[in-house]
């Protein structure tokens, strides 16, 4: 007669779900502890190209009330910059734009005392569904006209940049890679939408970036001071789930994927030339 015997799952299938235990408390202790070092922190969800209409529609975003601002990164076609951990962008908006040399990741501990202090910078946790990046940015205020001007190739890139920026990239670029040898990579049109929920106690921004070959990419995300990050995430994943708004969708920054594509426009369009010449 057979028995009927309850098996005991294998160990290591115990280790692994106490394997796993422990890499998420160190990763939890880890956001934790930069947390305690950073100046904001802004929670970032990618949507879905499936559930983008109707995340449109479920949080009634009105495009009217958008406002336009265009995009552009430097970098080299092969994307040395971003290897190295470093952003250089320029953004026109409305009343006036603005540049930033980013890097990251950082580790706060790290970075000089004159740096920190500077009351242009900020160290800035960007948190998504499954992962977290401690980055920190140098920006000042710049002429719309002469981010216009550099890309038209009439003016120089180094001169968007103030000096403290300047020194801050070439203290951290590759060697020989100065800024006016690097590549614009873009523009690229972006549509900002604020919505102020009455759920919410801070508000969601919706970011939709229009590429050239008509695809978009649209985020959502928030901003609250490090102390308020774990309320402020119950709070809006609870407000998104509610919506109907999924959160399991495949996560990408807005800022790789645009180097990636802008990259990738460059080479072929080189490849092109080369053929026709």
């Amino acid at each position: 007669m057979r028995q009927n015997i309850r098996q005991r799952p294998p160990a290591v299938a115990a280790d692994d779900k106490s394997r796993r235990s422990r890499l998420d408390h160190e990763r939890i202790e880890k956001v934790v502890n930069l947390l305690e070092e950073t100046d904001n922190v802004e929670l970032k969800l990618t949507v879905p190209d499936s559930d983008r209409a109707s995340t449109i529609s479920a949080l009634d975003m009105d495009p009217l009330d958008a406002q336009l601002r265009q995009v552009v990164f430097f970098d080299t076609p092969d994307l040395r910059l971003d290897r190295a951990g470093i952003v250089i962008r320029a953004r026109r908006i409305p009343n006036g734009g603005d540049v930033v040399v980013k890097l990251r990741p950082i580790e706060p501990d790290d970075l000089p005392g004159k740096l920190r202090r500077s009351h242009n910078f900020t160290i800035e946790v960007d948190a998504m569904p499954g992962t977290c990046v401690c980055s920190g940015s140098l920006k000042s205020a710049v002429d719309n006209s002469d981010v216009k001007k550099v890309l038209a190739g009439k003016r120089s890139i180094h001169k968007l940049f103030e000096p403290e920026q300047r020194a801050l990239y070439e203290e951290h670029a590759p060697k020989g890679l100065d800024l006016d040898s690097l590549t614009a990579l873009g523009p690229i049109t972006v549509t900002k939408l604020k919505l102020s929920p009455p759920e919410l106690r801070t508000p969601i921004v919706a970011e939709l970036w229009f590429y050239p070959d008509g695809s978009r990419v649209l985020e959502l995300s928030t901003k609250c001071a490090p102390d308020k990050t774990f309320t402020v995430l119950e709070h809006t994943r609870t407000f998104l789930l509610q919506h109907g708004i999924s959160l399991t969708g495949e996560q990408q920054t807005k800022t790789r994927k645009a180097l990636e594509y802008f990259a990738r426009l460059h080479s072929d369009g080189r490849k092109s030339a080369r053929k026709a010449s």
